[in-house]
């Protein structure tokens, strides 16, 4: 079986859906400049992965974070694994450091990561090469696709609402002082007190990330729920990474740049799942932006179905800029808005309830890059909040018409 392709055209879902189903043996190659990951499968199910140019899936880097080996007797034992060619785990296990269950408990938690972590890329090619199984591989494990697949759609709708409470990245954390509270009213699962114990006043959020061991979306989640739940506070700003814009820095030009990648990227999606289904032929795919190649919606290539590559972005800010300053930012906004949701709801009444699912679902995903680049000015302009709002408006009248509660 030859697959191959850009998760600008198929999802990472899909590729793993076709996978499974057809209970496929091989290794997929994932690649987006220098970042490469390879999954392999076994009829279907997955058995190993890994990344190439990244330290963030190393085996040493996880146990170390974990506090389950010190770095004296790892720089021993890479020196080991690089001495004799085996597998860092393995080489583990011969040290007497680690029993294979703990190796296969932390590797099995590495492979889930490295997985989840290709449901956010929305750009890579890919790449399948059946009969192809990985070599000298001591541990392998045999996780269900169909699962990964599920908890991979979980996460990325569940980070929508993680992003809204999250602080910018240069916010200190610290723990909350509670008065009035007995220790039977705080409840906190085993990731939220792992995180609960990097909270120290002197550590943003990517701070934690970085020495978290429990991988970086686990820990985003945890970090959520403690300060929703009162027990994480801001500290203020983080000397070491200065807020605010630097000397040559714009505020309205960065929020429109935010703006023009948000909304290309979720009208690109829309005409992408379109296209898949009726082709580029099909009248329906001519109409769906028919009408709005008009003022500022010729800066967008997503919508003109005519075109993959459109004017540039500082073209869009001169289009702009010609709006009076007092109201812009408002009709940018409410022009895209009203955009986007004419367009899902076109794809429903054309297409129906699937491929709307399938446009709206690919829009969440595609948000979540552009909505974490300079969070404090997101949160400032509600940027997120709105176009969720958005998003849940379109869903909750598409149920009002197929009557589904």
């Amino acid at each position: 079986m030859g697959l191959t392709g850009n998760l600008k055209t198929v999802s990472f879902s899909d590729v793993l859906q076709l996978l499974s189903t057809g209970k496929k043996t091989g290794t997929l190659t994932v690649a987006s400049g220098v970042r490469k990951k390879e999954i392999s499968f076994r009829e279907g199910n997955i058995i190993y992965a890994f990344s190439v140019n990244s330290n963030e899936d190393l085996l040493g880097n996880l146990l170390l974070k974990r506090g389950k080996i010190g770095k004296k007797d790892l720089e021993r034992a890479i020196t080991l694994h690089k001495q004799s060619g085996r597998a860092l785990g393995a080489t583990l296990v011969d040290m007497e450091l680690f029993d294979k269950e703990e190796v296969a408990d932390c590797l099995r938690m590495q492979i889930e990561e490295i997985v989840y972590n290709l449901f956010s890329w929305s750009d890579g090619e890919f790449s399948f090469l059946e009969g192809q199984t990985p070599k000298n591989v001591p541990f392998m494990v045999n996780l269900s696709t169909m699962n990964i697949i599920m908890e991979g759609t979980r996460r990325i709708d569940e980070w929508m609402e993680i992003q809204k409470v999250l602080p910018p990245n240069d916010v200190l954390l610290r723990i909350r002082l509670l008065t009035h509270v007995t220790s039977d009213q705080v409840t906190l699962s085993l990731d939220e007190f792992k995180i609960l114990a990097l909270v120290n006043g002197e550590r943003t959020l990517p701070d934690m990330i970085a020495c978290s061991p429990i991988g970086e979306f686990p820990t985003c989640r945890a970090a959520y729920r403690l300060i929703v739940a009162g027990l994480v506070e801001s500290a203020g700003r983080s000397t070491a990474a200065p807020s605010g814009l630097g000397p040559n820095e714009n505020e309205e030009e960065i929020i429109l740049g935010i703006i023009f990648k948000l909304y290309n990227a979720s009208f690109l999606k829309i005409r992408k799942v379109f296209e898949s289904i009726v082709g580029t032929n099909n009248s329906s795919y001519g109409r769906l932006a028919s009408g709005n190649r008009q003022g500022i919606m010729v800066f967008f290539p997503g919508c003109d179905v005519q075109a993959d590559s459109g004017p540039s972005f500082q073209k869009f800010l001169e289009e702009v800029r010609k709006i009076p300053e007092e109201v812009r930012l408002h009709r940018v906004l409410t022009l895209l808005e009203s955009m986007l949701n004419e367009q899902l709801e076109y794809v429903f009444l054309q297409l129906g309830q699937g491929p709307f699912r399938e446009a709206v679902g690919r829009v969440k995903k595609e948000i979540s890059e552009p909505l974490a680049v300079r969070r404090e000015l997101v949160k400032k302009f509600r940027l997120d909040d709105n176009f969720y709002d958005m998003l849940h408006k379109t869903e909750r009248t598409i149920k009002i018409i197929t009557g589904v509660s």
